[in-house]
């Protein structure tokens, strides 16, 4: 068998994975929030003479924070960061492995002119849009992506998981670590609502990084080049009336957030066990 076929062949065997991403942002939606400025402190945005700003809102008409380019001959999406927003699906997914590859762009926006570039995925996403500090995103668990912080994990909104790892120690942030025990992330929690990943597996700058969210019940690994750097479990969040629920699915979000980037080869693929090769992670 030649070495094109063989490839072929290799591709070919790989059933379930399937795209997300389409030309016209198909099966998506776009909520852009406010231009934040670096003296923002969480609460309603207001004009000169003091009245409330709205936000920009849902699938604003011409909007251009997120728009799919063709690139070679595939789908890229690129996010301005001009904004503060985020592109969410339609679509509801429980128990799954998503996969996409994610590159640095140059532009940087205010609050962020001198901070590290930022954005993330938001899964496991409920509710609606505008729930958390930056009035911008539905309540769900964040797989952080910032420069040299890829895999890195905040809750949002009320939500909290368990991390294997280490616990705070004095101005340090919790850290992942595959060799101890569970630490709850949580707000309120004497660890707080952070979690850094467990080392840094991101590419040269400039080069695609390739991530990875695997999801089954109440558990996730985060996965950077196909290094795990997170293992979180117990999903949950706390709801209005106090009461701690689970939370096991959602939409999924990508952020706008004072950084230009791209992503392309966003996939997703349902499973019905937590891989092997990750069961060992959480015992």
């Amino acid at each position: 068998m030649t070495p094109m076929i063989t490839a072929l062949v290799l591709l070919a065997a790989q059933p379930g994975w399937r795209p997300l991403l389409s030309e016209d942002l198909a099966d998506w939606n776009v909520y852009l929030s406010y231009r934040h400025g670096s003296d923002y402190d969480g609460s309603v945005p207001r004009n000169a003479d003091g009245t409330p700003i709205e936000p920009v809102g849902l699938n604003p008409p011409d909007q251009d924070v997120f728009v799919v380019e063709t690139v070679n001959g595939e789908s890229v999406l690129h996010v301005s960061g001009e904004v503060y927003g985020m592109a969410f699906t339609d679509e509801v997914f429980e128990n799954y492995r998503l996969r996409m590859q994610v590159r640095w762009g140059e532009v940087v926006w205010p609050p962020r002119e001198a901070l590290l570039k930022d954005t993330g995925l938001l899964y496991h996403s409920v509710g609606e849009p505008g729930a958390d500090y930056w009035r911008t995103w539905m309540r769900s668990q964040e797989f952080q992506i910032m420069e040299g912080h890829v895999g890195d994990y905040w809750t949002q909104a009320g939500s909290a998981f368990d991390l294997r790892g280490l616990p705070r120690e004095g101005v340090m942030s919790p850290v992942a670590s595959m060799r101890h025990g569970w630490v709850e992330i949580a707000e309120g929690s004497a660890a707080g609502n952070f979690a850094m990943r467990s080392h840094d597996a991101e590419s040269p700058t400039g080069e695609w990084t390739q991530i990875e969210l695997i999801v089954f019940g109440d558990r996730a690994v985060h996965v950077v080049n196909g290094e795990p750097v997170m293992v979180l479990k117990g999903s949950r969040y706390t709801a209005e009336d106090g009461e701690v629920r689970p939370l096991t699915s959602g939409r999924l979000q990508i952020q706008s957030e004072a950084a230009e980037v791209f992503f392309r080869r966003i996939e997703v693929m349902p499973i019905d066990a937590m891989p092997e090769a990750y069961v060992p992670l959480f015992e």
